[in-house]
């Protein structure tokens, strides 16, 4: 386990991915950090005083951790395109009292600068980027900083061009993740591959220390990773259902029920390729759904909040990867153990 200590500092090859939208939680990352793995602050959707004060909550517990950050990747949507489809959608919101017809169409970068003036100001030990590169000065200074630097891949393009970066390392990530893939190119997402062999692809090259990520639903799956040469594997949606996770009861009941059969990749939630456990929703827009993020994130997020509440599982965004059969309501640190008792 030398490759995982010496890229993140612990013991155990298990990561906690980065998961925004309010399942990470400092409660998890700290349950996380205790049984000798790492976990990540999702920074994605927060403001940077809200990052600020969730680094100093997880420093005070003294476990390694890191932050993820959005790389400003937009996809711009046309504005007739847009409106097409919050006229499409309306009637979703009807129930909750919700105009989306007449929803603004926002553009914004997820507080870009202010994130990174934060980590520069008051480093972290490792901060990850996922949706594209950041600038190589971003990289250059946050490591002067003293943090590591870590990008998310999905392919070996991909990878090559974060290596030439220097970065520390490569969260290589397959298309089984749960919600947002990370690619660079959302209009053309790269070929499906089982993780190992991604894994093997890219850990093959002699580049940065490898973490694989995507449809982990098991120890062996996490075996199969590490044999193909990465050093750990990043958990995200197995960690969904935990004590510790601020996953809503819908989002939790869903994982458990019998009638959802299967999860897709959709861009009708976000306007950006992500993975979820298949809904009514998916069924009825995805055809027609452009591409358009972060504008169609923030068109159906006033939908996405009142039907979480509501117990609405088809109107949410039901983010998961291929591995969510293997989720299960138990405090996280019983969770890694079980992923790494055999290894």
């Amino acid at each position: 386990m030398d490759g995982i200590r010496e890229l993140l500092g612990v013991d155990l090859p298990v990561v906690a991915a980065p998961m925004a939208g309010g399942p990470t939680t400092t409660g998890l990352a700290a349950a996380v950090g205790a049984t000798g793995a790492f976990a990540f602050l999702a920074a994605g959707y927060k403001t940077p005083e809200a990052v600020a004060a969730e680094i100093a909550d997880l420093r005070a517990a003294g476990r390694p951790f890191g932050v993820n950050v959005f790389v400003p990747t937009p996809v711009p949507v046309a504005e007739v395109e847009f409106r097409r489809y919050a006229t499409r959608i309306a009637a979703e919101g009807t129930p909750y009292g919700l105009d989306l017809a007449d929803a603004a169409r926002t553009e914004d970068d997820d507080h870009w600068a202010a994130k990174l003036d934060l980590l520069l100001d008051d480093p972290v030990p490792v901060v990850s980027f996922t949706f594209g590169l950041p600038p190589e000065p971003v990289v250059r200074d946050l490591r002067g900083a003293g943090s590591r630097v870590l990008v998310t891949v999905t392919d070996p393009a991909e990878a090559a061009a974060a290596a030439d970066l220097g970065v520390d390392g490569l969260v290589v990530q397959s298309g089984a993740a749960g919600g947002h893939l990370g690619t660079f190119t959302p209009d053309a997402p790269p070929p499906p591959r089982p993780l190992p062999e991604l894994v093997a692809l890219i850990a093959g090259s002699a580049g940065p220390p490898v973490l694989g990520a995507g449809g982990i639903g098991g120890p062996r799956d996490v075996r199969a990773a590490l044999a193909a040469g990465a050093v750990g594997v990043l958990v995200g949606t197995l960690l969904l259902r935990a004590d510790e996770s601020g996953a809503g009861r819908t989002h939790r009941e869903a994982l458990v029920d019998p009638r959802r059969d299967r999860t897709v990749v959709t861009r009708a939630f976000t306007g950006r390729p992500a993975r979820g456990l298949r809904n009514d929703f998916i069924d009825r827009h995805e055809a027609a759904a452009p591409l358009g993020y972060p504008a169609l994130h923030h068109l159906t997020r006033p939908l996405r909040v009142a039907a979480a509440q509501a117990g609405d599982a088809d109107r949410l965004h039901l983010w998961a990867g291929t591995g969510w059969r293997g989720a299960r309501a138990a405090p996280a640190a019983d969770i890694v153990t079980d992923l790494t008792r055999d290894l």
